[in-house]
């Protein structure tokens, strides 16, 4: 299987560290985000991967050469400007395309999730996308129908809903940052330049079953200097 990990962000929450670096870069217990991320994908046998990059995208590919790849085939995909989740991922198709599922996960998460069980809920289900969620405070939700299949999205703080017109949400989950994805994704119509992946699920959702794994592992957003100090009780 192959992987995306998306670290092309300016990731300002983590201001100032990340005014000189990208925040893929930024040190856990003395251990970057990224590597600790190849790792965690390479103890699962994924070991071809593609980082898209922007921000500071130079540091990056200095960190990789320094560290021989981590004995894993990475690629980047140099993005001219920031595509967001979306747009980077269709840049990133001819990498992605073949016959097999590909695993997309975000460079500022960290979790102890074992992939191992929601590859295969996802490969025996045969949806569109399988994304890895959980209950937790979140200030945006994934609505779920009865089934597990996603039926829409909601704004906490604002209230701002979108649901689709056919199904009623029946449980609420906080997205985790990591999804397995058909291929057939990736051939499907999209906006050009840079948008969301998660707007294109709440486009298909009414057309393709894009369905929950839902966990109780650790999982830390790594997005803000505070989150840093949550992190190392945690991945040491």
């Amino acid at each position: 299987m192959k992987a995306m990990i998306f670290a092309a962000g300016k990731g300002t929450r983590l201001q100032p560290f990340t005014l000189h670096h990208p925040k893929a870069l930024a040190k856990v217990n003395g251990v970057a985000l990224l590597e600790r991320n190849i790792l965690y994908l390479k103890s699962f046998g994924i070991e071809e991967i593609i980082i898209n990059i922007h921000h500071f995208g130079e540091q990056i590919e200095a960190f990789l050469d320094a560290n021989k790849d981590f004995g894993c085939t990475i690629h980047l995909s140099a993005e001219k400007e920031l595509l967001e989740t979306g747009g980077g991922m269709m840049l990133a198709k001819h990498f992605l395309q073949g016959s097999e599922s590909f695993l997309v996960m975000n460079a500022d998460i960290l979790t102890d999730l074992d992939l191992r069980p929601l590859i295969a809920q996802h490969q025996a289900s045969g949806d569109l996308a399988t994304l890895a969620v959980s209950s937790r405070t979140s200030s945006r939700s994934l609505l779920f129908d009865k089934n597990n299949h996603l039926c829409g999205w909601k704004n906490t703080a604002t209230a701002e809903e979108i649901r689709s017109a056919s199904r009623a949400p029946v449980t609420s989950y906080a997205f985790s940052g990591i999804h397995c994805i058909q291929p057939t994704l990736l051939t499907l119509p999209h906006p050009k330049g840079a948008f969301s992946i998660m707007n294109s699920y709440l486009d298909l959702m009414d057309k393709f079953p894009i369905g929950a794994f839902v966990h109780h592992s650790v999982l830390v957003d790594v997005g803000k200097i505070s989150s840093i100090a949550e992190a190392e009780k945690h991945f040491k």
